[in-house]
C-alpha cells in the first residue's frame, strides 16, 4: 500500500540533493514542553538550532511568531494576516516547497505543515525522520544562521482545516455527530484517564473519541513514519471514514496536526484539528469526560 499524497513527506535523501534549490525554503521548528506551574511550560528550541542544524535552514518559532499569543491558550492559530506577515518575513511565500523538520517525533513540524496548507502553501511538506534521521546518516550540519530575504506571502485561508467547541460538541450529541469520528491524538494513559488528568486538570476524554496516540505513528528506532498500511490500520481500527469528515484533537493542536497530517497522507479529504482541545475542553467543569 502506498500514501494517497507522498508528496507531503520528503526524504533526507531528497532535501539533500535539493537544498541549493532556489525555491526550496527548509526550517527548524522544534518546541519543548517543560514541567512548569500550568503543568508545562514552552521552551523554544533555538538554543539546540542554534548548536547546529541542517545547512541553509532558519528556524520558525510556533509560540513566538505563529501563534495567537492575544488569546489566553497556547499555540492557536493567528489571523491570515498575521501568518502571511510572519511567514513573509521569514522569506515564505505562498507557491515556496517548504520543507519543516523538528526533533521531536515530527509533531511540531507537522502543526506549521497544518497551518501553512491551512494558508494556501501546496507545498509544504514534513522532512521524513526528522533531524534525528538526518544527524544519524552523518550527513552535514551547520551552526550558520540561516536567513532568507523578505517575501510576500499571499494566504488563501481554508478554515475547514480547523474545527471549534460548537463542532466538537456536535460529535458528543446523540444522533448524527456530523462527521465518522472525532479522534485524540494523545497517549494512551492521557485518553483512558489512567494519567489522573495531571496535565489538563481532569482525567479522560471527550465522550465518544477514540485514540490514535501521535507517538505511535513513527518508528521509535529511525523516526520514520510507519508504512501506509499501518497507519491506515490504526485509523480504521479508530473509526476514521475517508467518505465524511474527521476531527483530531489533542491538548493544544499539536498531537492532533501529527494525526491529520498522517490522514492526509493516506487520502483523507476532510479532516480538522480542534485547534483549543483539552486546553480549552478539559478547563469547563460543565463538559462531560469519559474514562476507561
Amino acid at each position: 500500500m502506498a500514501f494517497a499524497h507522498p508528496e507531503f513527506l520528503v526524504s533526507t535523501d531528497w532535501l539533500a540533493d535539493h537544498l541549493a534549490d532556489d525555491d526550496v525554503r527548509v526550517f527548524e521548528s522544534t518546541v519543548f514542553l517543560r514541567p512548569g506551574d500550568r503543568g508545562f511550560r514552552v521552551e523554544s528550541g533555538r538554543s539546540e538550532y542554534e548548536s547546529g542544524h541542517i545547512p541553509g535552514a532558519g528556524f520558525l518559532d510556533l509560540q513566538a511568531d505563529f501563534s495567537d499569543n492575544e488569546q489566553r491558550l497556547r499555540f492557536m492559530m493567528p489571523s491570515a494576516e498575521a501568518f502571511a506577515e510572519a511567514a513573509g518575513r521569514h522569506g515564505i511565500s505562498e507557491s515556496s516547497k517548504l520543507v519543516l523538520y523538528d526533533r521531536s517525533g515530527s509533531m511540531w513540524a507537522a502543526r506549521l505543515w497544518w497551518m501553512f496548507r491551512s494558508m494556501g502553501c501546496t507545498g509544504a511538506a514534513v522532512l521524513d525522520g526528522g533531524w534525528n534521521r538526518w544527524n544519524a546518516e552523518g550527513r552535514p550540519i551547520s551552526t550558520d544562521e540561516a536567513t532568507y530575504a523578505p517575501t510576500t506571502f499571499a494566504p488563501v485561508a481554508d478554515p475547514a482545516r480547523f474545527a471549534d467547541l460548537d463542532e466538537v460538541l456536535a460529535f458528543t450529541a446523540p444522533g448524527d455527530g456530523g462527521g465518522s469520528c472525532l479522534i485524540n491524538a494523545l497517549g494512551r494513559d492521557q485518553h483512558s484517564g489512567a494519567d489522573g488528568g495531571q496535565r489538563y486538570g481532569r482525567a479522560g476524554h471527550i465522550p465518544g473519541s477514540t485514540n490514535v496516540p501521535a507517538m505511535e505513528l513513527t518508528d521509535p528506532e529511525t523516526g520514520l513514519y510507519r508504512p501506509a498500511e499501518e497507519l491506515a490500520a490504526l485509523f480504521e481500527e479508530a473509526g476514521a471514514d475517508r467518505t465524511q469528515r474527521v476531527v483530531t484533537y489533542c491538548g493544544g493542536g499539536i498531537a492532533a496536526s501529527n494525526d491529520a497530517l498522517v490522514l492526509s497522507l493516506l487520502g483523507f479529504d476532510n479532516v480538522a484539528v480542534y485547534d483549543a482541545s483539552m486546553s480549552e475542553y478539559a478547563a469547563d467543569p460543565s463538559l462531560p469526560l469519559e474514562v476507561d
